[in-house]
């Protein structure tokens, strides 16, 4: 049984194939640059065979007809009949959604509503959607969404101090993201602790470029640290994360910054990129260890302010299970789950530092033996995660547990 995962960007198009009797994955890749000069193809195999071609691609359809005839090419879709069906990842559902949803009319409509509320990713979202519907209508297709884990958080969490028409009639509220790989990272926390999720409260941090931590109490979200955008909460690559709102009218007075310069500067040039002018995280621990004070800064910030959130979750919900690392950042930086950790014995946290310099498994445990809390490593996998919702959405049977 075959399951088709697609990740529609403005100008990109990523996906993967699992065989789902043993959720491996047939071949994965990315379609680039979509309407440039310079569009690539890339993509491997299950046997890692690596290929990465130059193409000329003008539009999305051109796109999902390359990825098809690649399918094929490759002998891991002979017939699109194998397919039991299509994930679609699709960043914001609004307060419409709060699991998977099989793809109608009505679903399309619904997304397409809170285009306002994701400018950047919704519209890109949907025309993937209507790309592989106009290719392979006669599969069934589903929408799985970033935001639908998070619907579960309470209305105190949720709502903002703001007046109650702006929620009611334009949707000012917490939505968050990321809950595709903090629901992934939460149920292989709850195995791998040997709990029921439902009986589990995680606080999972999933860092890369973009980064959100989340409070989970008995397997369901009920905080989050973005909020109506991904802008929200902890410092990130080039986002800059919790600051004072007044900051923008100051910009606008001082500066005469304008709110779309202001809306750039706070996205792309902010975080670590703004205080060290750099945003990979591997350049500026280069950079660090070179001496560069401003590098130092940026990754004491990063780190202070992911741990200003593990401290106001604890307290939120009271017992934690497991404190788990995802994302990029999270999988490969023991400097910064140490620097995370240091000090919070209070809280029962405590990091063996010999586990945390290994290289760790797709799923381990960094924590001495008698700590009261775990702390878990887990290599997200959010295509997976799709792929499932996907097959639970259609009621397909699975033959993994």
């Amino acid at each position: 049984m075959k399951i088709l995962v697609l990740n529609a960007g403005s100008s990109s198009v990523k996906y993967s194939l699992f065989e789902m009797s043993d959720r491996s994955v047939l071949i994965a890749g990315i379609i680039e640059r979509i309407g440039e000069d310079a569009a690539s193809h890339s993509y491997a195999l299950a046997n890692n065979d690596r290929t990465r071609d130059e193409i000329n691609c003008r539009n999305h359809q051109q796109a999902l007809q390359l990825l098809f005839e690649t399918l094929a090419a490759c002998r891991v879709l002979t017939d699109r009949r194998e397919l039991a069906g299509i994930g679609h990842r699709v960043v914001h559902g609004g307060e419409h959604f709060r699991e998977p949803a099989l793809i109608d009319a009505q679903v399309m409509q619904r997304i397409a509503e809170v285009i306002p509320l994701a400018p950047l990713h919704n519209p890109a979202n949907l025309l993937g959607i209507e790309e592989a519907i106009r290719q392979m209508g006669e599969t069934p297709q589903v929408a799985v969404f970033d935001t639908a884990f998070h619907q579960t958080l309470p209305g105190y969490a949720y709502r903002y101090p703001l007046p109650e028409h702006l929620y009611t009639d334009h949707g000012v509220r917490r939505y968050g993201f990321h809950g595709t790989s903090h629901r992934y990272v939460a149920e292989q926390a709850a195995q791998y602790l040997s709990k029921p999720l439902s009986e589990t409260n995680l606080i999972t941090l999933h860092l890369g470029n973009g980064a959100s931590v989340t409070a989970i109490q008995n397997g369901r979200s009920i905080d989050t640290s973005m909020g109506m955008t991904p802008l929200e909460g902890l410092m990130m690559g080039s986002r800059c994360g919790d600051i004072d709102p007044a900051i923008h009218f100051y910009l606008n007075r001082t500066l005469n910054l304008s709110n779309e310069a202001i809306e750039t500067l706070l996205n792309k040039e902010s975080g670590c990129k703004g205080i060290c002018g750099e945003n990979d995280m591997r350049a500026i621990h280069r950079m660090a260890e070179s001496g560069d004070e401003d590098s130092r800064l940026a990754l004491a910030m990063y780190a202070y302010r992911i741990k200003k959130y593990i401290g106001a979750y604890f307290a939120v919900l009271g017992r934690v299970d497991a404190l788990v690392f995802t994302g990029g950042v999270g999988e490969n930086d023991a400097w910064l789950r140490e620097q995370v950790c240091l000090d919070m014995t209070l809280f029962g946290i405590a990091i063996d530092q010999e586990k945390n310099r290994k290289p760790v498994r797709p799923c381990d445990s960094i924590n001495p033996a008698n700590s009261g809390v775990a702390i878990l490593v887990i290599a997200t996998n959010e295509e997976l995660e799709i792929a499932i919702q996907a097959m639970q959405c259609l009621e397909l049977p699975q033959t993994l547990n």
